[in-house]
């Protein structure tokens, strides 16, 4: 599926359109790692794996997204590849292997750095599609 940066003054905003949950929560990975580096040079020559919980799924949305955050910019892994399950137990949960290699910002490039996700104007919608959009604080 898919996803597009949206105006805003001084963040990412970006909604995803998306046919199920899961691969709604992959492209909103991935576009934090697009937003970061340039996903074109990245290889896959390392796997992590993480799990990241919920209350509900504004929530699970935003710690996955600060997870993701904190791997790129705090441990200096370029994501190139997110294979992830969802399931929905006592909380929301996502068990992520991730596909990378340790950045390197003459290979990688380097964009802009987000500081966090945030809850301002979070939305997820499930209809014929599922909708989400969200704010990263630049």
């Amino acid at each position: 599926m898919s996803y597009k940066v949206l105006d805003h003054a001084t963040d990412a905003f970006i909604e995803v359109t998306a046919s199920s949950l899961t691969e709604a929560f992959k492209v909103a990975g991935d576009s934090v790692v697009d937003t970061i580096l340039d996903n074109s040079k990245i290889e896959e020559k390392e796997e992590r794996n993480i799990v990241v919980m919920g209350k509900d799924l504004n929530y699970l949305l935003y710690n996955w997204l600060e997870d993701l955050i904190y791997l790129i910019i705090t441990e200096g892994f370029a994501i190139k590849k997110l294979d992830i399950t969802l399931e929905k137990n006592e909380e929301y949960t996502i068990s992520a292997q991730i596909f990378g290699e340790d950045i390197d910002i003459k290979k990688h490039g380097f964009k802009v750095e987000i500081k966090s996700p945030t809850f301002h104007e979070m939305e997820i919608k499930q209809e014929k599609l599922v909708t989400m959009r969200f704010l990263l604080d630049l």
